[in-house]
């Protein structure tokens, strides 16, 4: 076991967190550490170097594995899954059934929901919104007031700092994939 449950208690819109306290070291994590606030162990694995660091809370059936880690103010809740080396900082909120893994970032007050997929390189932070069906991967940056919904894929090298921007994309996208359609491939 890498932490055990505290007895140190808070409640937020009626669930109950526990805080949680290292049992062994790991990372930049020493034995007696405290870390931040799970509903219940299952929200945390054992195995790995996951942790949960200062405020951060996490609850209801998400869960963090790997080498994952949650910090600062972020929550991650719903059936949300944060995996390999993907961090979760800032203000940032992940919930629902999205998936945050590879080497992804979602920070400052960015928030990921729905059945979204952020993985890769991506990096979803300022008040950016994903959600929907949305993948999110390779070395995409999506910042701003940028909002991804629906059943887009943004990908490699792409950075979208505007709801405008998103929208330029997707058209663009659209009419792509129509004249291949219409044109053949």
């Amino acid at each position: 076991m890498k932490y055990k449950l505290t007895k140190n208690k808070k409640t937020i819109n009626d669930i109950v967190l526990c805080q949680i306290q290292a049992t062994k070291d790991f990372l930049n994590v020493k034995k007696g550490d405290l870390g931040g606030w799970i509903e219940k162990e299952d929200n945390l694995s054992q195995d790995g170097k996951a942790w949960v660091y200062g405020n951060a809370h996490v609850s209801g059936n998400a869960q963090i594995f790997g080498d994952a880690r949650v910090s600062e103010n972020a929550w991650v809740y719903g059936d949300a899954s944060v995996y390999g080396d993907a961090w979760i900082f800032g203000d940032a909120r992940v919930s629902g059934d999205a998936q945050i893994y590879g080497y992804a970032r979602v920070s400052e007050d960015a928030r990921v929901y729905v059945n979204a997929q952020i993985f890769g390189d991506a990096q979803i932070f300022g008040d950016a919104r994903v959600c929907g069906d949305a993948n999110v991967f390779g070395d995409a940056w999506i910042f701003g007031d940028a909002y991804v919904y629906g059943d887009e894929t943004l990908c490699t090298r792409l950075s979208m700092k505007t709801r405008q921007q998103v929208e330029q994309w997707v058209k663009y996208e659209s009419k792509m994939k129509e004249l291949f359609e219409i044109g053949g491939t």
